[in-house]
């Protein structure tokens, strides 16, 4: 199996002697999960919202500054120790409600009504991928699952070497400007970061399947989580986009 979400990668769901028990990954197990860390991630959004509105930016800039770099540190750790998942996994929903949070209440200043617009088109999205994939019009071949994997590859490599030059004081041109091009790029990373849903959602079902150990439930939704957060965040830059043509 093939997956363009770096959580959940071949070897994800590859069971040892010592891993196994009676209590195995369910598909409820990971939809519960998932809810939980959904909260998490809201009230920790909210606190750093509040900051935004009580005007305490020093205080936001920190914790958002937590949230990001934090969240990094966590989701590589979770990524090389999935056992460790139901700790891990709770913490890195916190952390990035913390970033997503200021970053959510800074764009509603400058454009009213972009984070419910967000909010609604990310779960939109995944709720129609949802039942696409599960009413079977949408299936996760393996040259599709390549084609994705791809995909992903690259937007990773342009925002890495787009992150290389700010460094250096300058920028990639046109894929973050308002134009045309900006736009359509934008565009494609949505549809992109959309589709890897798929991809995650397979690769649960696969492991609830096979039978993978209880704290995996964790450990998937981790892997939704991410895209998750990817993908509002993408949708996020793309109405800002076009707001700011306005």
């Amino acid at each position: 199996m093939r997956t363009a979400n770096p959580a959940l990668n071949d070897k994800t769901f590859q069971l040892t002697g010592a891993m196994q028990n009676d209590e195995t990954m369910t598909l409820q197990g990971t939809v519960n999960k998932t809810g939980m860390m959904l909260l998490l991630l809201i009230a920790s959004a909210a606190y750093t919202w509040s900051l935004f509105l009580e005007q305490d930016l020093g205080s936001l800039s920190m914790w958002m500054m937590v949230g990001v770099i934090g969240g990094l540190i966590v989701s590589i750790v979770t990524v090389f120790k999935k056992e460790w998942s139901p700790v891990t996994a709770p913490l890195y929903a916190v952390l990035q409600g913390f970033a997503l949070g200021g970053i959510s209440a800074i764009l509603e200043s400058m454009y009213e009504g972009i984070v419910i617009q967000a909010v609604a088109l990310t779960f939109g999205t995944a709720g129609c991928l949802l039942i696409a994939y599960k009413s079977g019009m949408i299936k996760a071949t393996e040259n599709f699952k390549l084609g994705i994997f791809a995909a992903t590859g690259g937007i990773a490599l342009i925002y890495l070497v787009g992150w290389i030059l700010r460094m250096f004081g300058t920028s990639m041109p046109y894929i973050h400007d308002n134009g045309l091009i900006g736009i359509g790029f934008s565009l494609v990373v949505v549809v992109i970061a959309a589709l890897n849903l798929v991809l995650d959602f397979d690769f649960i079902e696969k492991g609830a399947e096979h039978g993978a150990p209880k704290f995996m439930e964790w450990y998937a939704a981790f892997g939704l989580m991410v895209t998750l957060i990817w993908l509002y965040i993408e949708i996020l830059r793309l109405l800002a986009k076009l707001n700011s043509r306005k």
